[in-house]
């Protein structure tokens, strides 16, 4: 059951110690306790919560967000950070991440490229993307997800195996390093101790999805396992969208002597999906779900189709559908990685922590298929003292990090044979990108109802890669070699101040600051969205500011509320140049801001008269806007340079609300019946940087009821069944969408909504009424 401990006296090494995860420091606590029953999950609120000080000074006294059954979250110090514990999202389907952040404050998210490719966004990271977690740092456990070149994929995945996720908000380069532009995100796996046993489920409903899986777990005061294993397939609810996809996950830790701690990780992920092309918001609007699309001569109104090369390499084009095309991924990922943890004395603690991660990519998703590895390394090793100054507490945190991503990729044309035929070579990319990053932090409470951290972090950063582009014709063939090699570095202070003058109040102010580098594929796709030469991009850096309060006026009542606003230069900012071109192209926009306000609350309306019903709600408003941005836009043998200062940085979704009207039985003979009513909102947003076309707003409708039955019944306790209904409304809306990029009209001006309308390869639609059941059983 999710706590929290407000005073916690541990001896020793079991105390509260910043951790580098990949390079990367966080408060964590190493306590284990051992468990020997079984006890099925119990629905909680998911706790919501900034870091936090004791109201008395004494030896050795932490503040912790936790589980009483499991390891503290973990967190970097001072920093706005939320939470999602497993009670919020393990009596549901659980089919991507979206299901375990939708409760988060300060977190969206849009449809990427995939089933489970969620584009995770905090405070607008990734919206602007189309695919993957951008512009933050994702760990797994502690263990580094996100690789060199700061991508990382929610197809990892599967919410079954999660026992939370903690959200570290605003510029976090101190801590996280390059690419932590908006924060990090951390997911815990399951303690071995709470399954104590094994535990089988399956999902099923709409669309044909049927998800088997399994966890294993295991605990004593001296090691800690847990092993999952899920294998999920569906047909999808757009043309062309059928998928099986794969996980296993599992955590080792194992205490070799009192002093020193093993932990092993591995994660390893198989998807096969097929996929849709994106559409112009005017297709969604005719054929949202690409339906009669299965040929493109006898194709409805509204399909998606491809351009591609007769022969595979120049000349004439044809289209095609994806389905004739063949369009899809097949991509693997493969994790492991070793954490040693080395209790020095009761004050000092040294971890040592190696991740290799293999990412291995097959994808004809338009008129090219990409194929390569992507071989990545990261080191790291750190130590933490918590020592006394005089009558107050100090912790000092200092360590190193290096990382290392080697790749090898081909890009193929595809033909107009299907089953994503290859045809030409259209150009090979090799190359490196590393990162050696230093942290130091001093973590001081110098009163008793005051808590200071300050900061430094730095990462020198090496790009080099070069490019080799195939050009055909009817005289035989060219190749064109482009090199890029970039050096950066870049320094991020921080500081932050907490007050808790008592129980009921936590304020924090906070200055942060973060840095991303381009990535070698920003380097290779120019404007019009073709391989060529952008190698002049530069790192983009911000300067945020997070002022907050946690309040608990009465009991029953939790509010947490966090105002920010963040300062940009260089932002990189990507947009799409159409669905008949390689890739989306990125560029620098010089100054720009990003402000707004997080907002969680918890309430208990009844607690005496109907205790188990609770009001949960989370909204953000983010508001980012370009403060210093000329783009050149050509067209018709013109070009001219358009001013976007002021105007509203495309992508970004302003406002994003959830509210869930929560039941659970607590006694009587329907205790453990339990179900919630849930309603989201985003609000519409820009797709364009002179803000023209709006992609449309949506409001969502979800019901879940779940049945856990008590101990007393006997064996039926180890029975949990849930029924849910997802969009209840049935209503047809737009679950995720790319940047588009302006049209210049051949008498100079810019094109108008109605153009922009017709633009492609931007819009996926969200999935129409669902219908899902599950069952999961404990031995």
């Amino acid at each position: 059951m999710p706590i929290r401990i407000i005073h916690t006296r541990l001896p020793g090494a079991m105390a509260s110690a910043l951790v580098l995860a990949c390079g990367h420091a966080a408060f964590a606590q190493s306590a284990e306790t051992d468990h020997h029953a079984a006890t099925p999950p119990v629905r909680q609120p998911a706790k919501r919560s900034v870091p936090v000080v004791p109201v008395a000074p004494p030896a050795e006294r932490i503040t912790v967000t936790g589980s009483a059954r499991g390891p503290a979250t973990i967190r970097p110090a001072g920093q706005t950070t939320y939470s999602a514990e497993r009670s919020s999202f393990a009596n549901q389907v659980g089919q991507s991440v979206a299901d375990m952040v939708v409760t988060v404050p300060g977190v969206s998210f849009v449809a990427g490229n995939g089933p489970r490719d969620v584009v995770v966004s905090v405070r607008g990271s990734g919206d602007r993307q189309s695919y993957g977690l951008k512009n933050i740092q994702v760990l797994e456990d502690g263990f580094p997800v996100t690789q060199p070149d700061g991508t990382a994929r929610s197809d990892l995945i599967d919410p079954h195996a999660y026992d939370g996720v903690d959200v570290f908000q605003g510029p976090a380069s101190t801590v996280y390093g390059n690419y932590a532009i908006n924060g990090a995100i951390n997911f815990r796996t399951r303690n071995g101790a709470d399954i104590h046993g094994l535990e089988l489920g399956s999902d099923f409903g709409s669309f044909g999805m049927f998800n088997n899986y399994v966890t294993l777990g295991v605990g004593g005061r001296a090691y800690d396992l847990m092993v999952f294993g899920s294998d999920v397939r569906g047909n999808g609810f757009i043309a062309n969208s059928r998928y099986a996809t794969s996980t296993e996950n599992a955590r080792l830790r194992v205490n070799v002597t009192d002093r020193d701690r093993l932990i092993l990780k591995f994660i390893n992920n198989v998807t096969d999906a097929f996929l849709p092309l994106r559409l112009s918001l005017e297709q969604y609007r005719l054929n949202p779900y690409q339906q009669g699309c299965a040929v493109a001569a006898n194709a409805a109104a509204g399909c998606a189709t491809v351009n591609l090369l007769v022969n595979g390499r120049y000349g004439a084009t044809v289209a095609r559908t994806p389905q004739q095309a063949g369009l899809g991924r097949f991509d693997r990922r493969t994790i492991v990685g070793l954490r040693w943890e080395h209790d020095f004395d009761s004050r000092t603690t040294w971890r040592n922590q190696f991740t290799y991660d293999q990412r291995h990519i097959d994808q004809p998703t338009s008129v090219a298929s990409y194929v390569g590895p992507y071989n990545s390394y990261n080191v790291s090793t750190d130590v933490t003292n918590r020592a006394r100054l005089g009558a107050t507490n100090l912790t000092t945190f200092g360590g190193i990090s290096f990382d290392d991503l080697d790749f090898g990729s081909q890009v193929y044309n595809v033909t107009p044979a299907g089953g994503a035929t290859r045809g030409g070579l259209n150009g090979t990319s090799y190359g490196h990108q590393w990162n050696l990053g230093a942290r130091f932090q001093e973590d001081w409470q110098f009163a008793p109802q005051w808590h200071a951290v300050i900061g430094l972090g730095g990462t020198y950063s090496d790009l080099g890669a070069i490019q080799n582009l195939y050009r055909y014709g009817p005289t035989g063939q060219s190749v064109t070699a482009i090199t890029a090699n970039r050096f950066f570095f870049n320094l991020a202070p921080e500081a932050a101040l907490v007050y808790a003058p008592d129980r009921d109040w936590t304020l924090h102010a906070r200055v942060g600051t973060a840095y991303a580098t381009p990535t070698t594929s920003n380097l290779f796709v120019t404007p019009q969205g073709n391989y060529g030469n952008n190698t002049h991009l530069k790192s983009e850096t911000s300067v945020g500011v997070d002022l907050g309060g946690e309040w608990h006026p009465f009991a029953g009542v939790d509010v947490q509320a966090t105002g920010f606003y963040e300062f940009y230069r260089n932002e990189l900012v990507s947009q799409s140049a159409g669905v008949n071109t390689v890739s989306a192209f990125t560029f620098n926009a010089p100054a720009s801001e990003h402000r707004g306000v997080e907002l969680g609350a918890e309430w208990t309306p009844l607690r005496r008269a109907l205790p188990g019903g609770r009001i949960r709600l989370s909204y953000t408003y983010d508001n980012q806007v370009y403060t210093d941005y000329t783009e050149m836009m050509s067209g018709s043998g013109l070009s001219r340079a358009f001013d976007r200062s002021g105007k509203n940085i495309p992508g970004v979704v302003p406002n994003f609300l959830n509210a869930r009207f929560l039941y659970d039985q607590p006694d009587g003979p329907l205790e453990g019946l339990g179900g919630y009513a849930e309603v989201t909102w985003r609000s519409d947003y820009w797709l364009d940087n002179a803000n023209r076309l709006r992609a449309p707003a949506y409001q969502l409708v979800n019901l879940e009821l779940h049945y856990d039955p008590p101990k007393r019944l006997g064996w039926v306790h180890r029975l949990h069944t849930y029924i849910e209904v997802q969009n209840l409304a049935n209503q047809t809306y737009a679950a995720g969408a790319t940047n588009i990029a302006d049209v210049l009209l051949a008498d100079g001006t810019q094109a108008g909504a109605a153009v922009l309308a017709t633009r492609t390869g931007s819009i996926y639609a969200g999935s129409p009424r669902a219908v899902f059941g599950g069952v999961r059983v404990h031995f």
